[in-house]
Formats: C-alpha cells, structure tokens, sequence
C-alpha cells in the first residue's frame, strides 16, 4: 500500500510543478492581454526562446543557478517559488482527496486562486477572463463533486456576489471612497461556486481576520498608515484554501467552543 502512495504523492508533485509553471505564464501574461499559447517561454530580459531542457520545473532553475543560459541575466525567484507553491498544494490536495475527481477539480480552484493572488498584488486587478468563466465552471463542477450540490453551489455564487457588493455599497456610502473592487466581487462569487455558501461565508470572515492582522501590521511597518494600499484578492484567496482544507473542522471547534463555554479539550 505504500509504495502506491507515495507514486500518488510523487505524481501529485509533478503535475503541481508542470502546473505551476504554466501559471506563471499566466500571471505574467494575462494582465498584458498576451496569448497564453503562445509565444513559446523566452527569457524576459533578452527575449531568447527556452528549450525544453532549461524550462523544467524546479531543476532547470537549480541547474542554471538562476540565469538565463544565453545572457546570464538573473531570472526572478517567483518563477520556482510558484512551481515549488503549486506542487506542495497539489501533494496537499492528494493526501486530502486522494486520486479522484475531486482532486482535479479543487487543484484547478487553486491554480485559479494562485494567479489571481499574483496578479493581484502585482497589479491591483482580478482579471475577468479568470473569475467569470471560473463561476459557471465551478457550478458545473457541483455536479461531479460528492461534497457540494448544485443548489449550495448556486447559493454560493449568489450570496458570494451579492455579500460583497453589499458590503461595498454600505462602505462607499460611510465613507465616500470605494472600499471593495469589482473583482473582488466575482472573485467571492468564482469562490462560492466551488465551496459553496459555507465556503463564501467563512472565507469572508477568514479573510477579513487576516486582513486586519496581516494587513493592519504591514500598515504600521509602513508608516504610511491607511493611506498603504493592499488588496483584498489574496486575503480572499487564503481564506478559501483554509476553507478547502480545515474550514469544516474549524466550524466544529468554533461551534464547540461556544456550545462548551470554552476551548475543546
């Protein structure tokens, strides 16, 4: 039995690697409105086409030292770190799931959250072309999974959407300024479309939690108080992968903790 999970785990790794490194294509492209085809890999400092032994991931990066083979140009360290990202979420998601369907399904969800995540902090923006198709994709999705129906699934894409807008409504109207993106919007509506409305609503929360910590420290770091932009997308984006691993034991603690007046021992 062993020997058999670990060739599941090692091929987990793999086609985590192999996906990773196509979605560093994607970020770097889409927000340029380039095609994600093609052209092949180049270098982006000199612009030389990447053979297929130099653009394996993870290795060809070790192997090179972090330059490219033609102009010894460095090449950014977030290329490996998303391959090396993308992999461990694949292995993550294995051990979770197992083989099956529901692996593949919740592996695509997180490629789509670690692209938004980088092209978010990169350029403020949650592209369309990523979380609209991503919405019917997901409802689709429903159908296939064991763990969500069609109906939690159609809840989630509304009150995800509908959560958000609200929000950003009540905000713009206290404060004058807009407070909550559109993308952010359909980023929580792409999110309830594969959680559910479970999901939607404890990512909100999760997100907002980490917002205000993560978020709230950096500010200070910063010195530059409110006036230090950071966007929500990633935030997001962490709150529905803690969901997709630990957000039903989560609920049980919480819901344990209150029913006990206290901790769970």
């Amino acid at each position: 039995m062993l020997p058999f999970i670990l060739l599941f785990l090692a091929f987990a790794f793999v086609l985590g690697a192999v996906t990773g490194s196509f979605l560093n294509v994607c970020i770097f492209r889409i927000p340029e409105k380039q095609s994600i085809v093609s052209p092949p890999s180049h270098c982006p400092s000199c612009g030389a086409g990447i053979k297929f032994y130099d653009n394996v991931p993870l290795l060809s990066y070790l192997i090179l030292q972090g330059k490219c083979r033609h102009c010894k140009m460095s090449i950014s360290f977030r290329y490996p770190l998303i391959e090396l990202l993308t992999a461990l979420a694949s292995v993550m998601l294995m051990i979770h799931f197992g083989p099956t369907l529901s692996y593949l399904i919740y592996l695509v969800l997180v490629s789509l959250l670690i692209v938004i995540t980088f092209i978010d902090l990169d350029h403020r923006i949650i592209p369309d072309v990523i979380s609209l198709p991503a919405i019917p994709l997901g409802f689709a999705a429903s159908f296939l999974l064991p763990y969500l129906t069609w109906l939690d699934s159609l809840i989630g894409i509304v009150a995800g959407g509908g959560l958000l807008l609200l929000v950003a409504v009540v905000y713009e109207a206290l404060t004058g300024q807009e407070g909550m993106g559109g993308g952010d919007i359909k980023l929580l509506a792409m999110v309830g479309a594969f959680l559910g409305w479970k999901g939607v609503l404890f990512t909100l929360m999760a997100s907002s939690f980490l917002g205000t910590v993560i978020g709230g420290g950096l500010m200070a770091l910063s010195g530059k108080g409110r006036k230090f932009a950071l966007p929500f997308g990633p935030f997001l984006s962490l709150g529905a992968i803690i969901y997709l691993f630990w957000g039903e034991l989560l609920i049980d603690w919480y819901l344990t903790f209150f029913e006990r007046g206290g901790p769970p021992l």
